[in-house]
């Protein structure tokens, strides 16, 4: 478990940004211990528990960059007829290339000692018939063309990817490259999700009066999928103080992290509040972000809990502000920012100083267009966009053909 102290989520100020927020968390929660050696196939999205030094150069040796013939380019006569000496390829040892020939060599095959250069074969003109067998060698190359030199890419003892680095499949083809089958990698935090409110109804069972399909729980679950986490789905609370209490403190004691959604208000209804208050410490955050802005912070037996809104878009902003980060700074993952990339407004709209605003767009050729109202709880416009518009605390209005900043929803949603 985390182990956190009772008050380290206390933040005494009004409005907190969003990097603050993130700030605040990354300096008061520590990755989790313990690590495990998995097989490169399990490895991907994963987290590196140690760096990864490299064995051996890479590429391991000298090697041909095309289909070709390598010759030392001192030893290319005026006319460029050269006798061939050799056949060399990919995988095949190379013997030491006699002074005055060339060798045919084929893309990734070794190039011989006594060879500086490469000619690619649409360059030249081969006579492999006859006796000696020559190829004719264009001017103009410069010596070390088309050759890969080894080390060219990563040298022996250096680090080629650090710890906390989250594996992707290029990190992935790197450790196969250097020799690896296996990769130490840090423990995934086992986080359970919950939703409050008696309203609520799994999906794939009826509506009564008055009722509706829980959708926040498995947009945090589908979510959590995206991270190096065990997600684990903890149901619904029901709207009974003692219920409540008793599934957080349990749930405590079998996870690193537990959100929910909804039920941190201070309405009678409300019981997740009270609930983590009788259990821990409960501090609320207002963050200067719209939608958003409520959230809850608090530690029971140890365990950080993060109270999230209860309309949908509002709990995914939220999420991405404050339950991501968190759960990749206990999977030990080097800090990183949430993917921004300009875009061209193609739309008005106005906004009140004092919060960052996101706005759901859809993106078509670099041109980001609303998509629905800005109700927090319209979780249809979410699914309909690509994107979240970005609006600066300082910014009033945006106008048709302004530059922004959006964060995509691919690899994050």
């Amino acid at each position: 478990m985390a182990g956190l102290s009772q008050d380290c989520f206390a933040h005494g100020g009004a409005l907190l940004p969003v990097e603050e927020a993130a700030a605040l968390l990354l300096a008061r929660v520590v990755p989790l211990s313990g690590t495990e050696t998995l097989p490169l196939r399990a490895a991907r999205g994963r987290i590196l528990a140690e760096p990864l030094i490299a064995p051996h150069d890479l590429p391991p040796f000298r090697n041909s960059a095309v289909d070709g013939y390598a010759f030392r380019l001192a030893d290319r006569p005026p006319d460029g007829w050269m006798p061939l000496a050799a056949r060399i390829a990919a995988g095949q040892a190379a013997a030491p290339l006699p002074p005055g020939s060339a060798a045919r060599v084929f893309t990734g095959a070794p190039v011989p000692e006594g060879a500086d250069t490469i000619a690619m074969q649409e360059n030249t003109t081969a006579l492999p018939g006859q006796a000696p067998a020559t190829v004719c060698l264009p001017p103009g190359l410069a010596a070390g063309a088309n050759i890969r030199p080894a080390a060219e890419d990563i040298a022996r003892g250096e680090q080629a990817l650090p710890t906390g680095h989250r594996l992707d499949a290029a990190a992935i083809g790197l450790a196969a490259a250097l020799g690896r089958a296996t990769l130490s990698l840090t423990r995934r935090p086992v986080v359970g999700v919950f939703s409050t409110g008696d309203e609520l109804v799994e999906p794939g069972h009826p509506l009564r009066p008055a009722q509706a399909h829980d959708s926040n729980r498995h947009t945090l679950l589908a979510l959590l999928d995206t991270l190096p986490v065990e997600a684990r789905d903890l149901g619904i609370l029901p709207d009974r103080a003692a219920a409540t209490a008793d599934a957080l403190r349990h749930a405590a004691s079998r996870h690193d992290l537990l959100l929910t959604s909804g039920g941190i208000s201070a309405g009678e209804e409300d019981h997740v509040r009270a609930a983590i208050q009788a259990q821990g410490t409960l501090h609320f955050w207002k963050l200067a972000v719209k939608p958003g802005k409520p959230a809850a912070m608090g530690v029971v037996g140890g365990t950080p809990v993060v109270g999230l809104p209860g309309n949908p878009v509002a709990a995914v902003v939220a999420f991405l502000h404050l339950a991501r980060p968190l759960a990749l700074r206990l999977a030990g993952a080097a800090p990183s920012a949430l993917p921004r990339y300009p875009a061209i407004a193609g739309f008005a709209h106005a906004k009140k100083p004092g919060r960052r605003e996101y706005l759901r767009v859809s993106l078509r050729n670099g041109i980001a267009e609303r998509q629905g109202h800005d109700g927090a709880g319209l979780i249809g416009s979410l699914a309909r966009s690509d994107a979240l518009l970005e609006l600066a605390e300082h910014a009033t209005a945006i106008e048709p053909g302004a530059p922004v900043s959006v964060i995509p929803f691919a690899g994050l949603l």
